[in-house]
């Protein structure tokens, strides 16, 4: 896809959270942006550019800005999470116009649309005082946007205190069990900083001018078209390395940052592994696992007798329970789209999902926390391209069940259909993402707007 003379009238800022998972969709889209004939810059904290000076990032054509978010560089962002979010929600604002009218003060140089995500609300309000439109990038799955929409908006019956074990029945999804809905959305929700941040996001949403989402129209149509009286959205995605769209040939090199260092000796041992024999484990740069869980999951696969790769680090030896977690970021990419791996065990956060989908590749879920249940539903349910693990009362898995899902994926009574679905899905992916497919048509409508060939009102 050959890029398009830039307008140097028509600019357009990308604000992120300083998460690898929120950053990379965004310079994906901005990458794209930017073949329609747009300036892109994204803006992130300056913690993000620290941690991306020791990993292993590549952007070109979009500019990258940096803003303080009222912490030094050495502070714990982790350590009290609710602290951070109070802050960065207070400074943020302030440095972000600060960084607008520094970049953004010559009349030549228009910015003539902001693009923020959930959790940076603030930057609607920030939008609406410069006068610039606002769009949003949703980097969950539709479905998601649907259950939290109609959760804050009080529009439907969700599970309560009084009434822990409600169903949940919505249009354009199955009906939805406690065990399947988001955290956020549960009576029991221990995350309550992200609540409150969700709960400002949808108080602004009359602030922005467009919705967007990383996924496919062909992936959640229903949920997409249950949405269209209430709040429109666009997918545009999948926003994934363009290698596992099959867009090598067109010498599109992937922009994305690495947070943390990266390992691919994997690389060469797969090349050595039969075609489709390999299950490949990974949870994420943030799961951790119990030591019970990962002695269930050890013994599986190595009773399944079958070659696997399983991304881990060391545990902590000082932890009570010796919990296991996975710190380095491996070139998850490379790995699923290696003819040797025949089934991904994931925790199925959204861009794993995305990637497992544009890949082709079957998938044993195994959710923890956030939108991770709903995925999984969706996995199983919807998309149908892979089982679920089913947990015991005390919310734990056993290595019989592991065992078991292995089976039922590589080699079970309905092993093909799966295979079969996951390759449906990929081709549908690279289909949407293609000249004039459904996500690359919604991208040139939003630069048609944003331009203003034909300027739209807001959404929502």
């Amino acid at each position: 896809m050959a890029s398009k003379e830039a307008n140097e009238d028509n600019h357009v800022l990308m604000v992120a959270f300083s998460s690898q998972g929120h950053i990379n969709p965004f310079l994906r889209l901005g990458k794209r942006l930017v073949s329609k004939g747009l300036h892109a810059t994204l803006a992130s904290t300056e913690i993000a550019q620290h941690r991306m000076l020791n990993g292993g990032s590549y952007v070109s054509d979009i500019q990258l800005v940096f803003l303080s978010d009222g912490f030094d560089m050495d502070y714990d962002r982790k350590a009290n999470v609710d602290r951070y979010l109070e802050t960065f929600g207070k400074t943020g604002p302030v440095n972000l116009s600060k960084l607008i009218q520094q970049h953004y003060h010559d009349k030549q140089k228009k910015l003539c649309c902001i693009i923020s995500n959930p959790f940076v609300p603030w930057v609607a309000d920030v939008a609406a005082e410069h006068g610039i439109p606002c769009a949003m990038l949703w980097i969950q799955p539709c479905s998601l946007f649907a259950i939290y929409y109609r959760f804050y908006y009080s529009l439907n019956q969700f599970p309560t205190l009084e009434k822990p074990d409600l169903t949940v029945e919505l249009p354009g999804l199955p009906v939805l069990n406690i065990q399947d809905l988001p955290s956020f959305c549960l009576p029991s929700n221990p995350f309550s900083s992200f609540t409150k941040l969700f709960s400002q996001f949808f108080s602004n949403m009359k602030k922005h001018n467009w919705v967007l989402a990383n996924s496919l129209l062909e992936l959640e149509k229903e949920a997409i078209d249950s949405m269209c009286e209430l709040c429109p959205i666009r997918p545009i995605g999948p926003l994934v390395p363009p290698s596992l769209l099959g867009q090598d040939q067109e010498n599109l090199v992937d922009v994305g940052i690495q947070l943390w260092k990266t390992e691919d000796s994997c690389l060469e041992w797969l090349n050595n592994q039969a075609y489709s024999s390999v299950i490949y484990v990974s949870f994420g740069s943030l799961v951790v696992l119990s030591e019970n869980e990962m002695e269930a999951i050890a013994t599986a696969l190595k009773n399944s007798k079958r070659p696997f790769l399983w991304v881990v680090k060391k545990p902590d030896y000082n932890s009570p329970d010796k919990s296991g977690e996975l710190p380095l970021e491996f070139k998850r990419t490379k790995v699923l789209a290696h003819q040797a791996i025949a089934c991904f065990k994931t925790h199925c956060g959204w861009n794993s999902i995305l990637e497992t989908i544009s890949a082709g590749v079957p998938v044993i879920a195994y959710p923890q926390w956030t939108d991770q249940p709903t995925n999984a539903k969706l996995l199983s349910d919807i998309f149908k391209i892979g089982v679920r693990l089913r947990t015991n009362n005390g919310g734990g898995i056993n290595s019989e069940e592991v065992e078991n899902c292995i089976g039922e994926i590589v080699n079970g009574t309905k092993s093909e259909v799966y295979k079969k679905n996951a390759m449906e899905l990929k081709l549908a992916a690279r289909e949407a993402v293609a000249g004039g497919g459904s996500s690359d048509r919604n991208i040139q409508l939003l630069v048609n707007e944003i331009t203003g060939s034909c300027y739209k009102s807001r959404v929502c």
